[in-house]
């Protein structure tokens, strides 16, 4: 289908985006066009009837661009403005409400779920030790539930009272709880029904009071009939060579695990949210939930598989390290760092979100078709902006400490001696080598590379206590590491070095 608008891109801004320097809008901005051919191409070729995504840097939504209609019959174009369910993404909105339950008193995440939910009480677990289950359990997909795509989806609209008799009747496990990750849409319907037990009010109007109207996301919600029928995208699957319209469902018990209905304009505001979380500062803490409790939804248990990349960047890329945090996809990337992400499908729409905590960038995209959610075009997007090298990381900042160890360094190795460093070495210093092996060592160093006075590079700082340095030599460079320990004074408690000779010609 044909490109139908181009967006003007309004000036989102989050008030409490980072500080620290990373990626700017300026420095996306030359890649923009590329990216929306990528999701032309993909709007196009999959089919799917419409099509938004956006681009969020700076606490902003930078760029958006929408394709393809929202309704087949009359033709209305997509906007930033359509209304898109965004499935299975709705789980960090839930997440996040149950964190910020606990930050206010009103639960514990080591809490047993059935102290919350008492018609679990009664159930039956699948063998004599199993523990009962947590709500981190809950939280991390580890409760010992089957996965239930796509069964879970369908149940959005299930009625309060049929849910409680569902819990009172128990249900069937897949294993014991707490013995493997297995992604459970139920598991976040009881965490939606612990929100309302533990709010004293209903989930919905618990995230809309607590996250979605303080972020200004006034045209989001869970029940699409509120909203007016012009704005929404309608969910459509393609069927025997036909599109057909999916049935609207309304909100029920299973909405928490992805009923959310958002605009891109909306979601980019929450996006930006995320991101203002990090890195850890000493601003002032304004959201409508904390910063720390914001970064929580990237920690999961330990239950880490190593999973390929999304995407055309799958072919010849690294393998990732990948766990489920809460609510959100946490992968380890070997060029990209930490990759917060989650996908959503739906009957009637796909939705994928990506975000770089460290570069500050998220892409999020929404379609309306039956499960096809653009992750790979939105990795692939990513992964362009990267070897384009429009994406800045932030750098830990140097401490004072770590300043003072490497002029620490700089004169042992001048010195040719360990004990110039004098008190500041740690006690463990001399025990692990002694200072005669030391002069040895600095001495076959200084033979090999010569004095060291050249250009310094800027310390890589790994932390406030530990980082890594290069140095210029006369016949080439010196690496190393340095390590400091947890004591006041700071001291140092590991120097390694690394001679680099210089290329022969």
């Amino acid at each position: 289908m044909a490109r139908l608008f181009t967006a003007i891109v309004a000036a989102i801004v989050f008030t409490t985006a980072p500080a620290a320097a990373q990626t700017s809008a300026a420095q996306l901005a030359p890649q923009f066009d590329a990216i929306d051919r990528q999701f032309e191409a993909f709007q196009h070729d999959t089919p799917t009837p419409g099509l938004v995504y956006g681009v969020v840097a700076e606490g902003r939504l930078v760029h958006v661009r929408g394709f393809g209609v929202k309704d087949l019959k009359s033709r209305r174009p997509v906007t930033p403005d359509t209304l898109f369910r965004i499935a299975s993404m709705t789980k960090a909105f839930t997440a996040l409400s149950i964190l910020a339950l606990r930050d206010a008193g009103k639960l514990s995440l080591d809490d047993l779920a059935e102290k919350h939910v008492p018609e679990m009480r009664g159930w039956t677990y699948p063998t004599a030790d199993s523990p009962r289950i947590r709500i981190r359990d809950l939280l991390s997909h580890v409760a010992g539930f089957v996965t239930d795509d796509p069964w879970g989806d369908r149940q959005t609209p299930m009625p309060d009272a049929e849910f409680t008799r569902m819990l009172q009747a128990g249900v069937p496990f897949s294993r014991a709880p707490g013995m493997a990750h297995e992604y459970s849409n139920f598991g976040y319907a009881l965490l939606g029904r612990i929100v309302a037990n533990a709010s004293g009010m209903p989930y919905r109007t618990y995230v809309e009071r607590t996250i979605l109207k303080p972020l200004g996301m006034t045209s989001s919600g869970f029940e699409v009939a509120e909203a007016p029928a012009e704005s929404r995208a309608i969910g459509y699957r393609f069927e025997d060579g036909a599109w057909a319209e999916e049935p609207t469902m309304h909100h029920g018990a299973f909405g928490p695990m992805g009923g959310l209905q958002v605009s891109a304009n909306d979601y980019a505001k929450w996006i930006a949210f995320l991101l203002s979380a990090w890195p850890p500062r000493d601003a002032p803490d304004t959201g409508p939930v904390k910063r720390a409790t914001v970064r929580e939804l990237a920690q999961g248990l330990n239950f880490v598989r190593m999973t390929p990349r999304i995407g055309a960047s799958a072919q010849g890329g690294c393998m990732q390290g990948t766990a489920y945090g809460k609510g959100l996809r946490v992968s380890q990337d070997c060029e990209l760092g930490m990759m917060l992400h989650h996908g959503g499908g739906y009957p009637g729409y796909g939705s994928h979100m990506l975000l770089l905590p460290e570069a500050g960038v998220g892409i999020f995209v929404f379609t309306n078709r039956t499960y096809t959610g653009a992750s790979g075009t939105a990795w692939d997007a990513m992964f362009a902006l990267h070897k384009a090298g429009a994406l800045h990381f932030a750098e830990t900042s140097v401490s004072a400490d770590l300043a003072a160890a490497q002029e620490t360094a700089r004169a042992v190795y001048k010195a040719g001696d360990i004990m110039v460093a004098g008190p500041g070495l740690a006690m463990n210093m001399l025990l692990d080598r002694s200072a005669d092996g030391w002069r040895r060592d600095l001495a076959a160093l200084r033979a090999q590379l010569g004095a060291c006075e050249g250009p310094v590079e800027p310390l890589h700082a790994t932390g406030a206590l530990s980082g890594g340095f290069r140095w210029q030599c006369d016949k080439g460079s010196l690496e190393g590491t340095l390590l400091l320990a947890p004591t006041r004074p700071v001291t140092i408690q590991a120097l390694r070095f690394r001679p680099v000779p210089a290329a022969r010609p």
